[in-house]
């Protein structure tokens, strides 16, 4: 009986970490599933390693790219294998994320327990301090901020699951029916917020993205660009911020918005001038302006208005709900 789970690893270079994100994975308390490695067109070892891999298991499986071609398209190339070959879910995990031996049977169980979920989130953890929490879910707030739930917290702040704006590309699982409903990761992201965008899109059609907290897995973070902050991270985060607010909020929308987000951007500006990043932010926010000619925005007349009010409302309880956050880990 064929598999009905893919796992998808996009990656770039650095094969330690692939090899023992593979490792982890081959350690699963369930045997349901296929492996795919999208190679963004590492220039290590990697390729070599990824071909032995594959005469190894026969569940295993690659796509090898010439070139890096950003994270949005190796995932895209992935998901699509996955509709082509008729996996019925996929789970998106970065080579840097290390997985539980239950991961995935929480990951499936969760996600098949609901039809109305699009995705389900993992309980991201530190790999370098195991009872701090990464990210559990993303959410997105009035100020334009998408910001990770919990993180930098002690796990014994993770109680519930719950409904979250956002699955983290990072360590989720997809219903792939859905996700052809709703389309693919938007290429034009390059990378960073294309996964918010595409929950964002599927939030606006009805569906939902929720966290299950017994699927963990350990991340190191940035391992890929290599650290929290840099230019181009910045820069193409500033960028997408401005596609993601024009893609998916209605004119009337943004214009009822425009006073937190100018505060938003604003606030990031001088956060951003303070470290040292300041040019690469406000070349970003550039970048986005004259890039939204190119700009696919999503048809608002084909979404049912209240959706739109929903939005807003989450919108404005996640504000309220960062700074909350944001408290917590400044004197915590």
């Amino acid at each position: 009986m064929k598999n009905d789970i893919l796992i998808i690893v996009p990656h770039y270079k650095k094969v330690e970490l692939l090899k023992k994100c593979i490792y982890n994975i081959y350690e699963q308390d369930i045997d349901n599933f296929d492996v795919l490695v999208v190679d963004n067109g590492s220039e290590d070892s990697s390729v070599d390693f990824i071909k032995e891999t594959e005469k190894k298991y026969d569940n295993f499986h690659s796509i090898l790219l010439s070139e890096n071609l950003g994270f949005a398209i190796a995932v895209n190339k992935g998901i699509k294998y996955a509709i082509d070959n008729q996996y019925r879910w996929s789970i998106l995990l970065n080579n840097d994320a290390f997985i539980s031996t239950n991961f995935v049977k929480n990951l499936y169980n969760a996600i098949c327990n609901n039809k109305n979920y699009f995705a389900v989130s993992s309980l991201m953890l530190s790999n370098s301090e195991k009872n701090i929490v990464d990210d559990f879910g993303d959410n997105y707030n009035l100020l334009g901020y998408a910001y990770q739930r919990y993180t930098g917290q002690d796990i014994s702040v993770v109680k519930n699951n719950s409904v979250v704006f956002s699955a983290c590309a990072g360590a989720s699982i997809y219903d792939n029916k859905k996700v052809e409903e709703v389309g693919l990761f938007d290429e034009k992201f390059f990378a960073y917020l294309e996964d918010v965008d595409l929950s964002y899109r599927a939030r606006l059609m009805g569906y939902k993205c929720i966290t299950e907290k017994n699927a963990i897995c350990y991340h190191m973070g940035s391992a890929t660009t290599g650290s929290k902050y840099n230019e181009l991270k910045v820069r193409l985060s500033a960028r997408n911020n401005i596609f993601l607010i024009y893609k998916n909020m209605p004119t009337l929308q943004i214009l009822i918005n425009i006073v937190p987000l100018l505060l938003g951007t604003l606030l990031k500006q001088i956060f951003f001038i303070r470290r040292g990043y300041g040019l690469d932010y406000f070349f970003g926010l550039i970048d986005g302006i004259r890039g939204l000619r190119d700009i696919e925005r999503n048809n608002f007349k084909k979404i049912n208005p209240l959706k739109f009010i929903e939005v807003e409302i989450d919108l404005f309880f996640n504000t309220f709900d960062y700074i909350f956050e944001y408290v917590n880990r400044k004197v915590g």
